[in-house]
């Protein structure tokens, strides 16, 4: 049984909610044709910490070869190598004897310019069916093959400055069997020392220097993810705060940051890379949709928490109104592309042209695109025009190159100057920034960034964030500037991950139909003695921001779907979370219940929200009751997004989920795929595999 409403009120629906299905076959065509795209331009990895290292850029190579392969599968034209394939061979096939590379950076030899070059020239140099035969080298030698790469300084609207650098490539070879191996195989050996050495690689026959894995960080000011620090919620009384607040949350960043972290490095992630919500939202739901004068729905569930059996889990999911493409309003969008030197490598730049493309070619005739660029300066590459001249668009996109430092603050401002000359009124206006890391040079401060973008999300135009890469990304900046300027964040690791931000939920990413939306719960002391909200840590809301229309909280774009959890201690229950540790008042008696506390209410779900044009709120407001479900009595979507949750904290350790292991998840996740599995649902219980072996 679930439970829905429309603006009459709660209904009670017999229906189990399905599975929203996405063709694997078909999306595995478009990975097969889009992979092109990218395997177009390979990067290879500069030089560029001061002990010259190059460690972290080797693993940002790495992350290229999970959908196309490294080099080597690249030469014998396999397309498809998928991740799994990649991930099993680089794991379980270390080489038996490794080199010395005592003269070497991971492969490269030291002090050598980074190089960009055209993988299919790549492939045919160093594929053995094609290359020359020749004798093998003897043990240590390094041979090189030559190929000129241009430099583009940017310019407005054009290309400027050209001129030739040398570009070399170091083979390596192998000490046991004389065989010509490409340098990124290195890399590869990365992989096998981390999975044997852990998280700090030590310094073996010239292998190694002990420094952090991507995501670790090096020092003050060198390097590193950084992530906000998350405290989990505790659970709370219902007799001493019996409102819960909070502003939704459509973010997804948090779930393919997981995803590359045990994929491509095989690692665990940091515990405060693991958003719970954003997990949890990664995946669609079949949750029914507006009927009426809202903009969105919103569906409630309640069943045994799987986690603890005598706890109730409550999700409240909410579906925002679908619009097609055609349907939707004209859009003004500008492009901020971060064109740093850090951005030069296979899953960076490459994969950012790749996506960029994928989203003009669904952009219609009337819709208007700009292409700012930063990197020591900001400049503008692209002036706006209309769609219809995709040619121009595609061709400035095209020439773009790498290099340079990072003020991402200027810009921001340029990219909303371009914006706000352009703007649509009744349109969409959106900024849409992508970029590798944090901001170097000139306003830096996230403090600042944040102020920019909350006045010119007053002014009509709003402000998505997507992140490429590992090692540099300021995770805790682009989620607050992206939450503070109407937007959203999401992080592209792969072709397949661009495609489903960029392509598959375009008007979701894109249009936004309603703002600062916040829930707020009521819960019924007759019947909830404690609660505590799954997730959400940095989205909470004092109880009197509920009310107040100057208070932010989160965008919900067309057809996008928000699951929150609520883990329920019933009254009766005798547990320590049940009872209050607040001393009695001495000023103040006990809260009295009204007449509403005596019947079959679990809570009452209130939802504010705002047209995106309009600075006044909409309240809705809907009692829920429970009806006494088994977790086994629930619709097969609470059961995989229950799932999902439980992975989150068992990443996070979390302290109310000490019992559930990676095997219960799976078999639960795997069990509740749908009838059609969706390729992000299987990838899931892939993840969840991987977790398994490395916990």
């Amino acid at each position: 049984m679930r439970y829905s409403f429309s603006k009459q009120g709660w209904v009670v629906s017999g229906l189990l909610v399905g599975t929203l299905i996405i063709g694997c076959t078909g999306e595995q065509a478009a990975n097969d044709h889009n992979q092109q795209d990218i395997k177009t331009t390979l990067v290879q990895a500069p030089v560029s910490n001061s002990d010259g290292s190059g460690l972290e850029r080797d693993e940002e190579n790495l992350s290229a070869t999970r959908e196309y392969g490294d080099v080597t599968e690249l030469s014998s034209a396999d397309p498809s190598s998928s991740r799994s394939s990649i991930s099993n061979k680089t794991d379980s096939s270390a080489p038996a004897t490794r080199p010395a590379l005592a003269d070497y950076d991971y492969g490269l030899p030291k002090n050598q310019p980074s190089s960009v070059l055209d993988g299919k020239d790549l492939a045919g140099k160093l594929a053995p069916a094609e290359a020359p035969a020749q004798e093998p080298a003897p043990a240590g030698e390094r041979q090189l093959s030559e190929r000129l790469s241009q430099n583009v300084k940017l310019g407005k609207g054009k290309q400027a400055n050209k001129k030739e650098s040398e570009v070399k490539l170091a083979k390596r070879v192998s000490a046991s069997s004389g065989e010509a191996r490409p340098a990124v195989q290195a890399g590869l050996d990365l992989r096998f020392a981390q999975k044997n050495f852990g998280n700090t690689i030590p310094s073996i026959d010239g292998f190694g220097s002990g420094e952090k894995l991507p995501g670790e960080g090096k020092g003050p000011g060198v390097g590193g993810d950084k992530f906000a620090h998350v405290i989990e919620t505790p659970f709370i009384t219902v007799s001493d705060e019996p409102l819960s607040t909070f502003s939704i949350d459509v973010d997804t960043a948090s779930y393919s940051k997981v995803r590359s972290y045990l994929m491509d490095y095989g690692q665990l992630p940091p515990k405060d890379s693991v958003r719970i919500e954003e997990l949890v939202n990664y995946f669609n739901y079949d949750y029914e949709g507006p009927d009426g004068e809202h903009p969105f729905a919103a569906n409630a569930e309640v069943a045994s928490c799987p986690w603890n059996s005598d706890h109730r889990l409550v999700r409240i999911g909410i579906k925002g109104e679908e619009i097609a493409n055609e349907d939707r309003p004209s859009s003004n969008l500008v492009f901020l592309l971060d064109v740093s030197g850090s951005m030069n490598r296979a899953n960076k730049l490459p994969l950012l042209k790749s996506g960029m493309k994928m989203l003009i070619d669904q952009l219609g005739e009337n819709d208007r695109v700009a292409i700012v660029v930063y990197a020591g300066a900001a400049g503008l590459v692209q002036e706006s025009i209309t769609c219809d001249r995709k040619a121009e668009i595609l061709s400035s996109l095209d020439s773009l190159q790498a290099g340079g430092s990072t003020n991402g603050g200027a810009g921001i401002q340029l990219a909303y100057q371009v914006a706000l000359d352009n703007f649509i009124k009744g349109g969409t206006n959106r900024v849409i920034l992508c970029t590798d890391g944090d901001f170097n040079v000139g306003t830096t401060s996230t403090g600042g960034l944040v102020r920019m973008a909350e006045e010119q999300a007053k002014a009509g135009v709003f402000l998505s964030v997507m992140g490429f890469g590992t090692g540099n990304l300021n995770d805790a900046m682009m989620e607050e500037l992206s939450n503070k300027a109407n937007g959203n964040y999401a992080f592209i690791d792969t072709l397949s991950e661009a495609r489903k931000v960029l392509v598959e939920q375009m008007s979701g990413t894109l249009l936004t139909i309603a703002k600062d939306v916040k829930i707020q719960i009521e819960f019924n002391p007759k019947n909830v003695a404690a609660y505590r909200l799954v997730g959400y840590e940095n989205r909470m809301l004092a109880a009197q921001d509920f009310n107040d229309d100057k208070k932010d909280a989160g965008e919900i774009g067309a057809g996008h779907t928000v699951t929150a959890f609520y883990e329920i201690v019933p009254v009766g229950l005798e547990t320590e979370v049940a009872k209050t540790n607040v001393d009695d008042l001495k000023y103040q008696t006990a809260r009295k219940t009204t007449k509403a506390a005596k019947g079959n209410e679990l809570l009452t779900l209130k939802l504010r929200y705002k047209q995106p044009d309009e600075n006044e709120s909409t309240l809705m407001s809907y009692p829920i009751e429970d009806t006494g479900n088994r977790f086994n009595q629930a619709s097969s979507d609470f059961k995989f997004a229950a799932s999902v949750a439980m992975f989150g904290m068992v990443l996070r350790d979390s302290a109310h989920d000490k019992s559930t292991n990676f095997d219960e998840i799976m078999e639960l996740a795997s069990s509740n795929l749908g009838d059609k599995p969706s390729s992000y649902r299987t990838e899931f219980v892939e993840l969840v595999a991987r977790a398994k072996n490395m916990k």
